[in-house]
């Protein structure tokens, strides 16, 4: 399969023969980026907020995904979990959902803005997590550090960070550096997505995978 980063918290996932998923498409007059230009089977929003739920920036009849629930739709499985809303301002606090995405056993997690460390029950719960997308750069979802602590749950195969500032970004988050700061990680090079042949191929230890911004 292959995941490819449009910016912020917005992925394509393809794979052959199963539907495509866009996470997250966002509306490039609030948060920067050049205009999407993406077609997709799936589309899965993390929470209502024009950074994630731009839907009309995805050029087909996809199928919507929006909250909590277990899904499947062209041979992928999808399984939405709620997060935040569990401090004693719940009421006022903004909804996230992350999603689990299974493709023939390959999973993915979509954190979108996650914006606590969840219980160890929580993670449990989830099962085993291949590749994990996950905010690092705050700006109302996940800092460096909780970042860090996150993954050191999670365990997963690879990290893909998301949801840091970039030049084409208008949004206030943190830079990747701080991330990799905090991973004890010099700079890595960027590669324009990421392909997975099978589970087997995927690294024992957990391995950061950085992401060029494709644009459009």
């Amino acid at each position: 399969m292959e995941i490819t980063w449009y910016g912020h918290s917005c992925f394509r996932l393809t794979e052959r023969n199963f539907a495509t998923v866009v996470t997250d498409p966002y509306d490039t007059k609030q948060v920067g980026y050049a205009p999407l230009k993406l077609k997709g089977d799936i589309v899965t929003v993390s929470h209502n907020s024009p950074g994630h739920n731009c839907i009309s920036a995805v050029k087909s009849d996809p199928f919507l995904i929006t909250g909590p629930g277990e899904f499947e739709i062209g041979g992928v499985f999808i399984t939405g979990v709620q997060t935040n809303g569990h401090s004693k301002k719940a009421a006022d606090e903004p909804r996230n959902t992350m999603y689990l995405i299974d493709y023939n056993g390959l999973t993915i997690l979509h954190l979108g803005d996650l914006n606590r460390v969840p219980t160890q029950s929580e993670v449990e719960d989830l099962g085993a997590i291949h590749i994990a997308l996950v905010p690092v750069g705050a700006g109302g979802s996940l800092t460096a550090v909780q970042a860090a602590e996150v993954i050191s749950l999670l365990e997963p195969n690879i990290v893909i960070p998301m949801h840091y500032s970039i030049p084409e970004s208008t949004a206030k988050m943190e830079p990747l550096s701080r991330f990799l700061k905090e991973m004890g990680l010099k700079d890595l090079g960027a590669q324009p997505s990421l392909k997975v042949t099978s589970i087997n191929s995927l690294p024992e230890e957990t391995q950061v995978v950085i992401l060029q911004y494709q644009n459009g």
